[in-house]
């Protein structure tokens, strides 16, 4: 049976409800009504209840929370629509904002900044004016019809997140394949080798190179001891060369000098290279290490 409505809670709107509803927005096309809902709504299994109702029914399409018990597991109604899909713990794993949003919806803004080890401040420094634009236009609007505007961004963000969860796998079985592991010893000694993931080129490569690169690293476990990361420009032939997660250990300013080196960030951070030779990448990366203090 179609859906043919989705029903949210009035007053002021929040990043679980905004979510939750760009995806169904997303899947289903259909008007968004902020009211409280019906006990009609809640038994129309045609009708999406979203973060209000408290009840959680999937088979009726009904996603709450705030009926949960105190000790149960930080879910919000993005979560519970996740779930649903069967997308929730892939979304765990390869979205770092998805806990955090979690969080903030069930357990407040100090909880949270003490699991996430950041002053409680920090909230309103990172508050982005797309977000507060995109929420108050939200929580101002009774009705969202599919050809609003505000809807069809709702769907395109439902849709990018959707299509990243989606073809997620299928990119993490292709870097498997493609990918190795390099370990390049250092000139000091004394010093650890450099650990970089290489991406080959391979001609089904489209879009963004890099993309799913930090998801395969975490779920081979490896985020301890990954330094840089080198795949195929997607600007051209060549390579990019990044550090993993500013890795101090690499600076790639420190090559821009190179003839096969078409840019080197002044912060070190990347480069982009005309050599597609492995080992002339290693090179390169050994030329960027940083020299050691001890």
């Amino acid at each position: 049976m179609a859906i043919e409505l989705i029903v949210t809670h009035p007053g002021g709107a929040h990043k679980d409800d905004f979510l939750a509803c760009c995806l169904l927005a997303q899947l289903h096309g259909v008007p968004i009504q902020r009211r409280e809902p019906s006990s009609e709504d809640l038994s129309n299994s045609t009708i999406c209840v979203v973060d209000v109702g408290g009840v959680h029914d999937a088979e009726l399409h009904n996603f709450d929370h705030h009926q949960f018990p105190r000790e149960a597991p930080p879910q919000c109604a993005l979560s519970l629509v996740l779930d649903d899909l069967g997308l929730y713990e892939d979304a765990l794993s390869f979205c770092a904002w998805l806990r955090p949003a979690e969080w903030l919806d069930t357990l407040g803004p100090n909880e949270t900044a003490k699991r996430m080890q950041i002053p409680r401040s920090a909230f309103s420094d990172l508050n982005s004016p797309i977000d507060m634009t995109m929420l108050n236009r939200f929580a101002n609007s009774a009705e969202v019809h599919p050809s609003d505007v505000l809807h069809q961004v709702m769907s395109m963000v439902g849709e990018d997140i959707l299509n990243y969860l989606q073809s997620l796998r299928t990119r993490l079985d292709f870097l498997n394949q493609h990918c190795q592991w390099w370990s390049i010893e250092t000139p000091a000694l004394h010093d650890p080798p450099i650990e970089a993931l290489f991406l080959e080129q391979h001609e089904v490569i489209s879009g963004d190179p890099s993309l799913g690169l930090y998801a395969f690293i975490a779920e081979q476990n490896r985020e301890d001891r990954t330094h840089a990361l080198i795949y195929p420009d997607r600007r051209g032939d060549g390579y990019g060369l990044t550090t993993y997660e500013d890795c101090p250990r690499l600076n790639f300013s420190q090559i821009e000098d190179e003839q096969d080196v078409r840019f080197a960030h002044k912060r070190g951070f990347v480069a982009k290279v005309e050599t597609t030779n492995p080992n002339r990448l290693k090179e390169l990366l050994l030329l960027a290490v940083v020299p050691s203090k001890t």
